[in-house]
């Protein structure tokens, strides 16, 4: 019985920072100097808060989805690897086509009938695993990030979830689970919260706290509403064409024109001794979608009320969907040294 086995940064994301990691922690090894908690306030998939595993980590998304992969990834909670993979195993090898959940909504979209009916039945094991105590709460976000991460190497998407391609053969699609490469012993102070990120500001304590909020108008929720679907499981309704549940609370302000509000706000209720921004130079770019929500006037206005703010630039294609495709775009890090 063996399973390969797969690393945080295998799941298609957008903003995801991972290609930027050299450029992030060079920034903050120069800057920050010794210390010893870092905590990602706007965190996605976990990717910049995987450089700092050996740190006291603090993780945090709107998203559940995220949240669950978090937790995979930086509980401090230990597993049981030979009983995941033997778990895994039997789900790569189940072959299902029961109707469920998800071939009544999702059939022949973004993924085949018997693909659904195979998400469905390994998505409910997982709940019932976890409500019958067969797994622990990290062993349960393990199971369930390998099924995400499976779902997203084969959906019949461009990498997000607003419309699926048409005329496809879906009839070769493999769900495969893969074991994740998740660290064991991980400092015990670890924290994975799934909130509003202006609501935790005010009860955390960080040296470091690095922000990476939405850009623009694109909210997450829509992109990745099928994955935060099956993430909570709670079965709902879904409509459209895209075939997407209600929304309404994941979506997030800092695709709004509330933005500069939201985050002065965010800014101004931060304990620590550094903050790290990361902020795209779309300001008034690319189409209206794809402009930044804060202007660099904004970010500083807000950073500077903190302590002395040094700005750092790289070159970084960033996602588009080809109506704003320019060769200037770069990736800034606003960092402020706290008083």
């Amino acid at each position: 019985m063996s399973v390969q086995t797969t690393k945080i940064n295998n799941r298609r994301y957008l903003g995801n920072k991972y290609k930027l990691l050299p450029f992030i922690t060079k920034t903050v090894t120069e800057h920050c100097g010794d210390f010893t908690s870092f905590t990602d306030i706007f965190a996605g998939t976990g990717a910049v808060a995987s450089a700092y595993i050996n740190k006291q980590l603090t993780t945090n998304d709107i998203l559940f989805s995220n949240y669950i992969s978090n937790t995979a990834w930086f509980s401090p909670e230990n597993y049981d690897w030979d009983k995941l993979v033997s778990f895994i195993s039997e789900y790569n090898d189940y072959n299902s086509i029961e109707e469920n959940y998800m071939t009544k909504n999702f059939s022949d979209t973004y993924f085949s009938h018997d693909i659904c009916s195979k998400i469905g039945f390994i998505r409910e094991d997982i709940e019932d695993k976890k409500n019958s105590k067969i797994i622990n709460n990290r062993e349960y976000a393990i199971l369930l990030t390998s099924l995400l991460y499976a779902m997203d190497r084969i959906a019949n998407t461009c990498g997000h979830y607003d419309a699926w391609r048409r005329n496809v053969d879906l009839s070769t699609q493999v769900l495969e689970m893969r074991m994740l490469a998740a660290e064991k012993n991980l400092n015990t102070n670890n924290l994975c919260f799934n909130t509003d990120s202006n609501e935790l500001a005010s009860i955390i304590k960080s040296d470091v706290v690095y922000l990476d909020p939405p850009y623009n108008s694109r909210q997450y929720c829509d992109a990745y509403h099928l994955v935060e679907n099956v993430a909570r499981w709670q079965k709902p309704e879904v409509f459209g064409v895209a075939k997407k549940m209600d929304r309404t609370p994941l979506k997030s302000k800092y695709c709004t024109q509330s933005a500069p509000k939201a985050f002065d706000d965010l800014i101004s209720k931060l304990d620590a001794r550094y903050i790290l921004v990361s902020y795209n130079n779309m300001e008034n770019k690319g189409n209206e979608r794809s402009n930044a929500r804060i202007s660099d006037e904004e970010i500083l206005a807000s950073l500077k009320k903190r302590g002395k703010v040094q700005i750092f630039s790289e070159e970084y294609k960033a996602f588009t969907t080809g109506k704003s495709d320019r060769s200037d775009n770069q990736e800034r890090l606003f960092l402020c040294k706290c008083q």
